[in-house]
This record gives structure tokens, sequence and C-alpha cells, in this order.
């Protein structure tokens, strides 16, 4: 008994000096165009696939309306403003993420979380893990999910028409990540999302304080990638200015030189992480998945 007492005050002095168990990171994702939040092929598979390597973990994988069916349609054709505002509410209004979480964007959910972390600092984004995002844009719309569908050749019809019009921006999700080199002031004046994420028609210090309290920012290129034009926009790299050609990488853009988002900054204190994986968009194996990505989640 003696021996019992003795020890009770010692484990309680060790729990004292270690301190409660340190709490997982939640995970947020957001899908790419034509998927959907629990699809069990991809965004269903890649959140038990998370689950059942870090246990413990909250994930919330984001829905945009009210069934699954409405979440893929609004990956075509709802205003990314809205979607982005919508996820915004999502998350402050969720209890288990007002410790801060991680996020892992796929595809052109990639960009819409950095809009997010730009846009909505509370809860706090603390790191972003983009894989095969498009954050200069796209200029060609080589592929998209479902070839056969009549939706794939309307949207580049549509694109090829008007991609700066009014009525097109703010009904087509992917005008408004449209981005033309060889209509740079067309894009800056009337880029509804892009543009102004990009920081193309001034200095918002908001989105670069926001961006640059990032603990990592995680740029995925695929290096077979067929479907992004160009691919290196997945390294926030683009086509140089006034043709569709020659690409340039991030540090030799007017972006990054003038710093207008910090991102200068960030590179220079380690923050930015380019990685390149074998693959066409959005291939890659669990075993990549497990070695390279899941570290940062850690």
């Amino acid at each position: 008994m003696a021996a019992l007492r003795t020890a009770v005050p010692l484990l309680a002095l060790l729990g004292l000096c270690l301190g409660p168990a340190a709490a997982v990171t939640p995970l947020v994702i957001w899908h790419g165009m034509g998927d959907s939040c629990c699809n069990p092929v991809s965004m269903g598979y890649i959140q038990k696939l998370v689950e059942k390597k870090i246990p413990g973990i909250y994930v919330l994988s984001l829905k945009i309306g009210s069934n699954l069916i409405q979440d893929m349609e609004n990956s075509f054709f709802m205003n990314v403003n809205d979607q982005v505002s919508e996820v915004c509410s999502q998350l402050a209004t969720d209890p288990r993420l007002k410790g801060g979480y991680n996020a892992m964007g796929f595809s052109q959910g990639g960009q819409f979380l950095r809009a997010v972390a730009q846009r909505c600092p509370s809860p706090p984004m603390l790191s972003l893990i983009s894989v095969g995002g498009q954050h200069q844009g796209v200029y060609g719309f080589p592929r998209c999910p479902g070839e056969s569908s009549h939706i794939c050749d309307w949207i580049r019809k549509t694109l090829d028409l008007g991609a700066y019009t009014k009525a097109v921006q703010e009904h087509l999700v992917q005008a408004e990540y449209w981005h033309d080199p060889l209509k740079e002031e067309d894009y800056r004046k009337n880029s509804i999302f892009l543009a102004d994420i990009n920081q193309e028609r001034g200095i918002n210090e908001t989105y670069k304080k926001n961006l640059m309290a990032l603990k990592k920012f995680v740029m995925v290129k695929f290096l077979n990638d067929t479907m992004v034009d160009p691919p290196i926009s997945e390294w926030f790299g683009f086509y140089k200015s006034g043709q569709a050609k020659e690409t340039i990488p991030l540090q030799e853009t007017s972006l990054y030189k003038e710093d207008r988002l910090g991102l200068q900054e960030m590179d220079k204190a380690g923050k930015l992480v380019f990685l390149g994986v074998k693959g066409d968009h959005l291939h890659f194996s669990e075993e990549w998945f497990d070695s390279t990505i899941l570290p940062f989640l850690q």
C-alpha cells in the first residue's frame, strides 16, 4: 500500500511534466473538378487512407451543396467566390477546427483552399498541400473528367468564345482561373477570382499576411500531366507573358519578384515545398502518398 501511495503522486507529477498528449491536427480536403466530397475511389479513398494511417484524426471532406450531385455540378458551375465563402462559413462553425487545421486540395481544390487561407484566417490554416492545383491558372483544357461528357466540349467552346465576359466569369468555374498570356490586360481586368487572389490588380496586404502565416505551402506537380496546361502552374509558374510556348518558374515571375503574395519571403524561409511525382494528373500510388504527403500531416 505504501508503495502504491508513493507511486500515485509520482505518476501525477510525471503527467504534469509531460503534459497532455498532443492532439492530432485536423485535415480539411477539397476535391477537384467533376468530383465530389465522398467518391469512394477518390476523396472517400483519401479520407479513409488518412484516417487509417493517422489514428484519431478528424478529416473534413468539403461538400458544396446539399447532396453529392450538387457538389459535383457546383465544381463546374458555382461562382468560386461564393464557394470559398461557403467553405469559410463551414470551417468557422466547426468546433473541431477552432484550434487550427491542415488543408489538402486536389486539382482546382488547391487554388480554392489557397483562397480560403488568404481570405479567412479564422480558424487558422496551418499548412496547405496543393496536389495538382493550378495556382497561375490554365490556358488550355485538353481533358476533363468524363471525356465522353458533353460538358467538356461545351466548356471548351465557352472558354474560347468569351472566358472574360461577365456572364461566363460568374457562372463557369474554369473561366475564373482561365489565364490567357496573350490577353494579360483582359485577364487582370476581368478575372473575378484568380486575378484577385494573385494580386493582379493591386496589393491586398491582408491576403499577403494571411498566406505568409502558413507553416508550409506544399505544391505537388504531376510530371506527366496531360490535363493541366501548362503543368508548371502546379508549381506557381506559367507562360512567359505575350506568348504560349515558353514557360517560366515561379521565381522568374513578377508575382515572385515583386513579392505581391509574400512567396519570395516564404521561399527564403523554407516554407515553400515543390514536389514532383511521375504520372498523369492526380495519378499517384498509395506508397508515394504515405511516404511523401503523410509526414506533412503528422
